[in-house]
């Protein structure tokens, strides 16, 4: 008898990939052509494929940053037979799907609030992820150019261009004005009629969604909401908030908004007619945090401070809020007594590399930003271990704060309205690869930025890993590393679900 364990880690996920995309990219081009009685019987083939499901519940059990997770069950992983007993679930009940409750979770917010997290179970996550495989690709060829959160192929740094190109010198962004609107709790107030009729999707779809939604409600707002921490919710979302773009200049990145005026705009009148879309969707502006700022004043959007400074010239730097954050997470894994000198390295480099990674286009010079106290409080704490030289302290001091190269201003922007679905194959495989940089940059290079283990093109949101083919990590020689998938990643290691039975 074949275990399930072989059996799943025998799948051909490269082919159940190509599958999922060949109906993803008719949809898209269905929706792009007005034709959408042909979309919705594409999605229904995307719900009932057998690709899709199993990449699915591969996605919320493997691949998902919050796998572990467990929802009102109980489950926070699932083995190997489970999965399979899953995927029959899929096949008999994708159209007629009952969502469980929500596990609900406070989490506390930087005012001393709470928010709720609302945790679905594996199983509900499985099927919103399979739902989410056939609406994205049809909301994809309808949503605009500039809104930038939670969506396949865009990113923060996107939104952090365009503000640059709409306030640099030679667009006079020294007379300009930013409206920072804030949605007052978008998640938790938009209305169920507004998304249900945005949807692009066959009535067994909608039925699942209805569910969905009705699963996370307020008893006070039950025809509100729509829930945090499920996997569909941010691109509900934005089909919710699609479109407000088009009353004035902006740059969306889900909730987040600036709102880009020139002299002689009317800030009143353009926020006028922003309440009247929200009121529409059941939201209204948050009247305490929005604000009207001058270019010259700078404003915080989305982790950065921007600035135009009394010259003309437009910079960007880290926000001192995210400064603080990044701050506080060193010093914690410094002070702590419990790693040693190796241990703290090891931690401290992920959050150090992030931090570089994610303000790569900013102004990083200075000490503030370039993290120089955090260095030197760290490089003293390794050297009075008794264990550790200086000249191994300075080793591991390097090793902890790793450097990656800025360049102020000098992303490129994903083109006009370009989806991963359009299938541009090229255009997409190497805009992913220049994401990353050094060692990972010149591997995709040399693999023509395709993943070493199945050969698929780096396409949507799976992050590239660099796998040490000899196992050794200190091993940085360019013929020992090969760019792969996340998941294929797991394969060569040959990981398994805990608590396994097959």
């Amino acid at each position: 008898m074949v275990k399930h364990s072989e059996l799943w880690k025998e799948q051909n996920w490269k082919k159940l990939r190509q599958n999922l995309f060949r109906l993803q990219r008719r949809v898209f081009k269905a929706v792009q052509d007005g034709d959408l009685k042909k979309a919705r019987s594409l999605q229904k083939l995307i719900l009932k494929s057998r690709s899709a499901q199993l990449l699915a519940i591969r996605q919320v059990t493997q691949l998902n940053k919050g796998k572990r997770t467990a929802g009102v069950d109980g489950k926070a992983s699932l083995s190997y037979r489970k999965r399979f007993e899953l995927l029959e679930e899929l096949k008999d009940y994708a159209f007629t799907w009952k969502h469980n409750r929500l596990r609900e979770i406070p989490i506390p917010k930087k005012n001393g609030k709470t928010r709720t997290l609302k945790v679905p179970t594996i199983a509900d996550r499985a099927w919103q992820c399979l739902a989410k495989y056939a609406l994205e690709p049809a909301h994809e060829a309808t949503f605009h150019a500039r809104s930038y959160g939670f969506r396949t192929g865009r990113s923060a740094h996107d939104a952090q261009k365009l503000i640059f190109q709409n306030l640099c010198s030679n667009k006079n962004g020294i007379n300009k004005r930013i409206i920072e609107l804030d949605i007052k709790k978008c998640f938790d107030r938009i209305s169920h009629k507004s998304i249900m009729d945005g949807i692009i999707a066959p009535s067994g779809l909608k039925y699942g969604i209805f569910k969905c939604l009705k699963a996370g409600v307020n008893p006070e707002f039950p025809e509100q909401g729509t829930p945090q921490g499920g996997v569909v919710s941010p691109l509900l979302a934005n089909i919710a908030l699609n479109g407000i773009e088009d009353i004035h200049n902006s740059i969306r990145y889900a909730d987040d908004m600036v709102i880009i005026l020139k002299p002689e705009d009317n800030a009143e009148e353009i926020l006028d007619k922003i309440k009247s879309f929200l009121a529409e969707r059941g939201m209204e502006i948050s009247a305490r945090k929005t604000k009207l700022t001058k270019t010259t004043d700078g404003f915080d959007f989305l982790g950065w401070n921007f600035r135009v400074q009394k010259n003309g010239k437009f910079r960007s730097f880290p926000s001192p809020e995210n400064y603080k954050t990044t701050r506080k997470k060193i010093k914690a894994v410094v002070s702590n007594s419990n790693y040693g000198a190796k241990v703290k390295a090891r931690k401290l480099a992920p959050i150090v590399r992030g931090w570089r990674n994610y303000h790569r286009y900013c102004k990083m010079d200075g000490s503030r930003n370039s993290l120089w106290f955090a260095n030197e409080s760290a490089r003293r704490k390794f050297i009075k271990e008794k264990k550790i030289d200086k000249h191994e302290a300075v080793r591991l001091v390097n090793k902890a704060f790793p450097a990656v190269p800025y360049s102020e201003n000098k992303h490129v922007n994903v083109k006009g309205t370009k989806s991963p679905y359009d299938g541009d194959l090229v255009y997409w495989s190497k805009r992913n690869s220049k994401l990353y940089d050094n060692a990972t940059s010149k591997a995709l290079t040399k693999q023509n930025h395709s993943c070493g283990q199945c050969g698929h093109k780096f396409l949507g949101e799976e992050v590239v890993h660099l796998h040490h083919i000899d196992g050794n990590h200190d091993n940085w020689k360019p013929k020992n590393l090969l760019a792969v998938h996340h998941s294929c990643h797991q394969l060569i290691h040959g990981s398994r679900p805990k608590g396994q039975d097959i």
